[in-house]
């Protein structure tokens, strides 16, 4: 069976953390398991066409994927101060005079990838509620190509290609954690509501019983958890950077509709 890891960085960065976790849970279930490194546009449409069983997304993947293929809800990936939940940010470079949504009139800014809902939608949705219009009231708006696209989104502000960004607010926190920005670097002119993180489902085929199973292997993992993989014994969890996973429900998932409602996106967008 396959296994579609949506790729947050890049392909073999996507690679390097989640093969030892599949290998685990390929002993754990004897199944035989194969990563499919997936890109996030591109995830639904491979979805659908069968092209892996298993799905590791972003939470608003999740949330298309159970309203258009009833994929089934396995556990939430936990990492970061806010362990299964996650939040977006709108940040400016300190200095900058820019501190809250009603100074972004006029301003260029950067998102991460459009399906990111740390990245983009959460701050969309900011902007939206507070009676901000992005598309009519920024001067400009990108996103960024290529890999690391969370990254180049707080670069770009912190080496003043622009005036503000989308900036999930777990990669803020790992920067400053491995010291590449301080956060003295930056304001924080509005950070959304908590929403649940990564997420692991499967296809509406996939068994009840093999669902549950899959979901305690998961929950059972332990920071000493470890594997057997290319002739070394690695920590499940460390080699994946993350600290476990929680079981949350379909309705935890509601703030992350609203959003996408309130916002005209995937699956509810209205043309």
């Amino acid at each position: 069976m396959r296994i579609g890891y949506m790729n947050c960085n890049s392909e073999a960065e996507t690679m390097a953390r989640f093969r030892p976790l599949t290998a685990y849970l390929s002993e754990r279930l004897d199944i035989d398991f194969k990563v499919v490194p997936v890109d996030t546009q591109d995830f639904e449409e491979r979805f659908t066409a069968g092209e892996f069983e298993f799905g590791h997304s972003n939470s608003l993947l999740y949330i298309m994927l159970k309203e258009n293929q009833q994929m089934q809800l396995i556990a939430t990936e936990k990492r970061g101060q806010y362990g299964a939940r996650t939040a977006g940010t709108i940040i400016s470079r300190k200095g900058s005079g820019i501190r809250n949504i009603e100074d972004l009139n006029g301003k260029r800014m950067v998102f991460g990838p459009q399906l990111a809902p740390s990245g983009y939608l959460a701050q969309y949705d900011l902007m939206l509620q507070a009676g901000f219009d992005p598309e009519m009231d920024l001067d400009y708006y990108a996103i960024p190509h290529g890999s690391f696209k969370h990254e180049k989104v707080v670069s770009g502000v912190y080496f003043g290609e622009f005036d503000v960004a989308a900036a999930p607010a777990l990669d803020l926190e790992l920067m400053t954690r491995e010291g590449r920005i301080t956060a003295d670097d930056f304001n924080i002119i509005a950070q959304s509501e908590v929403i649940p993180y990564c997420t692991f489902g499967a296809a509406s085929t996939v068994s009840e019983s093999l669902v549950q199973k899959f979901r305690k292997v998961l929950l059972d993992i332990t920071p000493s958890t470890t594997v057997e993989f290319n002739g070394e014994t690695i920590k499940v969890l460390d080699s994946a950077w993350i600290s476990g996973f929680e079981q949350l429900s379909d309705s935890d998932y509601d703030p992350i509709r609203r959003m996408a409602k309130n916002a005209n996106m995937p699956p509810y967008q209205e043309f």
